[in-house]
């Protein structure tokens, strides 16, 4: 089960300023290409921060229009990499207080960006598609059980699991899975279960096994 990553989500870097450029050229592209920030880079293609509209006002109400990227910016940039999962996207957006990430690869150089409604696409997924990705991918393929044997229903993201699974150790991993799917943003579990395995105090081995504790 594959879950979208920040590489998935991101937008392919179409626009970025080195530190030379004007505060009349960022003004114009960011409305050229109705974005609100845009990365600064260095000859390397390596983000070292970040203007943004707020940037350009702040500026703009000083006096000073002639200024630089360079001078603008917010630095050092706050980066993702396209491994991130969107959690950790969202939350490094919420603890920096920014709305968008630059991605850069594993030289550090700008590949992307990813913003606060790319991560909101997440959430947009119809319910039935994410009922039939917990019905294939957590019960079928994960789980290895008929598709039959749980019922799961989906209303504005909120699952809720019913019907009875062999050991009772499975209620909390299977909750976890579902958990993982995009779009999902609660689950109510109402699993019950055959066989309460979560007492057993041994594992049993195969006959003849034997235990050494010798190097």
């Amino acid at each position: 089960m594959r879950h979208r990553s920040v590489g998935d989500l991101m937008t392919p870097t179409a626009v970025s300023v080195r530190p030379g450029t004007t505060f009349k050229e960022i003004a114009r592209l960011l409305d050229e290409y109705d974005i609100t920030a845009v990365p600064v880079v260095d000859d390397g293609d390596r983000p070292v921060g970040v203007v943004s509209e707020a940037d350009l006002l702040r500026k703009q109400t000083s006096g000073d229009a002639g200024s630089t990227a360079g001078e603008l910016m917010t630095s050092p940039a706050v980066v993702a990499e396209p491994g991130w999962d969107a959690v950790r996207a969202a939350r490094t957006m919420q603890t920096q207080k920014v709305k968008r990430l630059p991605v850069v690869d594993d030289e550090g150089r700008l590949i992307g960006v990813i913003s606060r409604s790319d991560l909101v696409q997440i959430f947009l997924r119809h319910d039935r598609a994410i009922q039939e990705e917990i019905l294939e991918d957590v019960i079928v393929r994960t789980l290895g059980l008929p598709p039959s044997s749980l019922t799961v229903e989906v209303i504005d993201g909120r699952v809720t699991l019913s019907g009875r699974v062999e050991r009772k150790s499975l209620l909390p991993v299977t909750a976890r899975l579902c958990e993982g799917v995009d779009g999902v943003v609660e689950v109510v579990n109402r699993l019950d279960f055959h066989r309460d395995d979560t007492a057993d105090e041994e594992v049993a081995q195969p006959s003849g096994w034997t235990t050494s504790t010798e190097p």
